[in-house]
């Protein structure tokens, strides 16, 4: 889903994802490693839901995202900022084994936002998969856990900016229209969710203290409820980092997001709304490391 900020998010806003209260109750924080190079089956969108509802509102998130990042005169052009590049970067932007390294990727743990990520390239590679969990996630279409998502990942000067184009993007029109009333709460008995997963990450440049990267995800978003009108379903896309090194800590500088690559759907049966809106609440999220 796209996050709701031009160089920003897209609107799925499944969407920034794994921020301070992104899931319902306490979340329990996984330390886990990177897949290296391998998708994994997704279940299909349900079986009778209108396709065209599905597709509406996956529009509306990539809309949301492009409107965030209109008038970003530096950044690569709305929506494919992600698969923007110049061929010297993509040669040396190759796969790399995700072998564990023994080192911890950050040393916050609880329901707070990962940070204190090591001044190198694969914490730099484990910055950009945790912020993607977070850019991505339920809390991201809510005013005041928007604010403090952006506060903590984003460079001090880019505050302002981002806030003003993310409150436009998620706008309360946008918000009915994905089943959420102005302050992106979902309508009563239905479960708004928006959960990140990346697959894997790749350094397009790396000088010191900057870092450009994509980092390829997976995940679900949508609303969980017998009577809900934009059902939860799966997607898959990419989303370009750009980072600074900034007060002790990788932050983020401009982002964009574009669809893909996506596997061909497994013959997973899809479960009900119920069972969704449970496995939330359940399953913590991770703390991705490179």
């Amino acid at each position: 889903m796209n996050i709701g900020g031009g160089d920003e998010y897209d609107a799925r806003t499944r969407t920034s994802e794994g921020v301070p209260g992104a899931q319902d109750g306490a979340r329990t924080t996984t330390r886990t490693r990177l897949p290296g190079s391998e998708g994994s089956n997704r279940p299909p969108t349900r079986p009778g839901r209108s396709l065209v509802t599905v597709v509406a509102v996956v529009v509306l998130l990539i809309a949301a995202i492009a409107f965030a990042n209109r008038g970003d005169g530096d950044g690569g052009g709305g929506g494919g900022g992600a698969g923007s590049s110049d061929g010297k970067n993509d040669a040396a932007a190759q796969a790399q084994p995700t072998a564990p390294t023994g080192e911890k990727p950050v040393k916050t743990t609880g329901d707070t936002l990962p940070s204190g990520f090591p001044h190198t390239k694969q914490g730099a590679q484990s910055a950009a998969a945790n912020y993607a969990v977070a850019l991505v996630s339920a809390d991201i279409v809510k005013t005041k856990e928007r604010d403090a998502i952006i506060q903590q990942l984003f460079a001090p000067d880019r505050v302002t900016e981002v806030q003003g184009k993310m409150d436009k993007a998620y706008s309360p029109k946008l918000l009915a229209r994905m089943g959420l009333d102005e302050n992106g709460i979902a309508k009563k008995d239905t479960k708004y969710i928006s959960r990140t997963a990346p697959v894997g990450t790749t350094v397009r440049t790396y000088k010191g203290d900057t870092a450009k990267l994509d980092v390829w995800c997976t995940g679900v978003f949508g609303n969980a409820g017998k009577k809900s009108t934009t059902p939860v379903t799966s997607d898959w896309f990419t989303l370009t980092v750009e980072l600074t090194w900034t007060d002790g800590d990788w932050k983020i500088r401009k982002f964009s997001q574009k669809e893909g690559p996506a596997p061909v759907n497994g013959d997973n049966t899809a479960s009900s709304a119920d069972e969704i809106a449970a496995a939330v609440d359940k399953f913590g999220g991770f703390t991705y490391a490179r």
